[in-house]
């Protein structure tokens, strides 16, 4: 046991320790423990003095009345702000107030449930913005720092270590998030859409999402998915992406089916109904069909398929592959452009 002297009194020796070199005036020496602290303590105020500034306080109003709110960070001089969909969902006026205390209105630029992100612009001059990071450098057991606006209590920071990378996690239009950052840093009601910040005082995540009945679970969309989205949406106002018009179920294959069609996987997507001269319709797929591979990708489970349904394919003859009835059937189907979301 470490025995720590009391303000005022003499640095004690360790018991067995030398006394040559050692003066009664010289300071107490930090521990190594001391040092660590140090360190991890300037790693933290420094990132935390770096991206605090372009932090929002995100409030939401519906009909003259308070609908919700979140936290929010400028990422561009211009004054584009990222933020959670789930957060300005349903608002007619949003707020954004500075952590000078500064509030500006802002308008939505583009919105996407699919990935929980959307971005707004404020109006008024930006008081600093936070720079992107590459979420591929990341690793277990990084510092990982949370800014936000937590149960109402402004410019809340947290910090703990990147738990895991390369989660999925499921939106709720029902499609999943690939790529999500866990992290043990304290998320509460009210840090959804603030950033998640490395040592470099880098965004390295934009903060979605908690798990009430854990302890230490949390979420971030990484940073190279928050890139290509709200590029899009700064461009397009949304993410295109394609269908092909299938609702099904995954279905397991038997072993001997796998192997008689030389399938890497063991389970497919049955096909319960097409759309009414839908693009799969049109391409000859039917009801009872399994679709076991898309664009030359094997297809284990309708997830599977949603990641394959992006822009680069709306449009394009798309190989599909599927069973039917015990038989091994090679088909071309080119997706349509997924028509926008209902507004909030």
């Amino acid at each position: 046991m470490t025995f720590i002297p009391s303000p005022g009194s003499p640095a004690a020796t360790p018991v067995g320790a030398s006394d040559a070199g050692v003066s009664s005036s010289d300071p107490p020496r930090p521990d190594n423990d001391d040092v660590l602290l140090d360190a991890y303590s300037r790693a933290v105020v420094g990132a935390v003095e770096r991206v605090a500034p372009a932090v929002l306080h995100i409030q939401v109003e519906k009909s003259g009345r308070p609908a919700g709110g979140g936290s929010g960070v400028l990422f561009t001089p211009d004054g584009y702000a990222l933020t959670n969909s789930h957060v300005i969902g349903g608002g007619e006026r949003i707020r954004a107030t500075s952590t000078e205390g500064r509030t500006s209105t802002a308008t939505v630029v583009g919105d996407d449930p699919e990935t929980d992100l959307a971005v707004l612009r404020l109006d008024g001059p930006v008081p600093a913005f936070a720079r992107l990071g590459n979420s591929r450098r990341l690793r277990v057991g990084q510092l990982a720092i949370a800014i936000g606006n937590p149960l109402g209590f402004q410019h809340t920071v947290t910090a703990g270590v990147v738990s895991a990378l390369g989660r999925s996690l499921r939106a709720r239009s029902g499609r999943l998030i690939d790529s999500v950052i866990q992290t043990d840093a304290a998320l509460n009601p009210g840090n959804s859409g603030g950033p998640l910040v490395n040592s470099a005082g880098e965004v390295v995540g934009i903060n979605t999402a908690i798990i009430a009945a854990a302890q230490g679970i949390c979420f971030s969309i990484s940073s190279n998915t928050v890139e290509f989205v709200a590029s899009r949406l700064i461009r397009d106002g949304r993410v295109r992406r394609c269908f092909i018009g299938v609702a099904g179920q995954n279905v397991p294959l038997s072993r001997r089916s796998a192997r008689f069609h030389d399938l890497a996987q063991e389970s497919g997507v049955l096909v319960q109904s097409t759309g009414a001269n839908g693009p799969a319709q049109r391409a000859g797929i039917a009801s009872g069909d399994i679709i076991v591979a898309f664009d030359g990708i094997g297809i284990r489970d309708i997830d599977d398929l949603h990641r394959l349904m992006t822009e680069e394919r709306t449009g394009r003859r798309v190989p599909v592959v599927l069973l039917r009835q015990g038989q091994k059937l090679d088909l071309t189907v080119v997706p349509a452009e997924l028509p926008p979301a209902p507004q909030h």
